[in-house]
């Protein structure tokens, strides 16, 4: 659930988020790293009590030396997520190397496609370090199923409702998980020609 509109009502919402989806659930925050340190480190402290188990960008991903504060200081059983924004290999290789997450996080759209992604799932490989890929579960489906160091996909709604605007092929979750389809051609996608037509100007 994304976070940061203000800190007190973050931990209210959060609150209410836990009791109804119960205690037997994972429940992941993102800040889109909106808070300073020692806010997100003040807020890691308050939503464990609610078994928030990932707390993604509490602060900026660009302050690497803050994220490793958080991941440092935060408690145990929460994990710290960051790296959506990278598009170089370098970029990442910074990430590892301060030691700034607990997981990985890389968007195919973002970072050279699926050879710069399985470049990155390689650093993690190589690193012991969980990878998780950011929006675009069908674009990440297949190619999720090939990294060994994957923990686990993005699933936004949005996201897939655009998805089944334009594509058909679009597999639904099942208990938690989404599969490709392997009778199908490719990436199982096949593009809606005719309900795309209205989009063009």
């Amino acid at each position: 659930m994304k976070i940061v509109r203000h800190s007190n009502a973050d931990v209210d919402r959060v609150r209410a988020v836990r009791a109804a989806i119960g205690q037997d659930e994972e429940l992941f925050v993102d800040a889109n790293g909106a808070y300073s340190r020692k806010q997100a480190l003040s807020q890691a402290q308050k939503f464990a009590e609610f078994n928030v188990s990932w707390f993604e960008e509490p602060v900026s991903s660009d302050d690497l030396e803050g994220l490793r504060f958080i991941r440092e200081r935060a408690p145990f059983e929460m994990e710290i997520a960051a790296g959506e924004y990278g598009y170089g290999l370098n970029y990442f290789k910074r990430m590892l190397a301060s030691h700034a997450v607990d997981v990985l996080q890389a968007d195919a759209t973002r970072c050279a496609g699926f050879t710069g992604f399985q470049q990155v799932a390689t650093l993690c490989q190589a690193d012991h370090l969980p990878l998780s890929t950011h929006c675009a579960p069908m674009l990440h489906l297949h190619l999720g199923c090939a990294t060994p160091a994957l923990r686990h996909a993005e699933y936004f709604h949005d996201h897939v409702r655009i998805e089944r605007m334009f594509f058909d092929g679009v597999p639904e979750p099942n208990d938690g998980a989404l599969k490709p389809d392997l009778s199908r051609a490719g990436m199982g996608l096949e593009l809606k020609y005719s309900d795309i037509e209205k989009f063009r100007r």
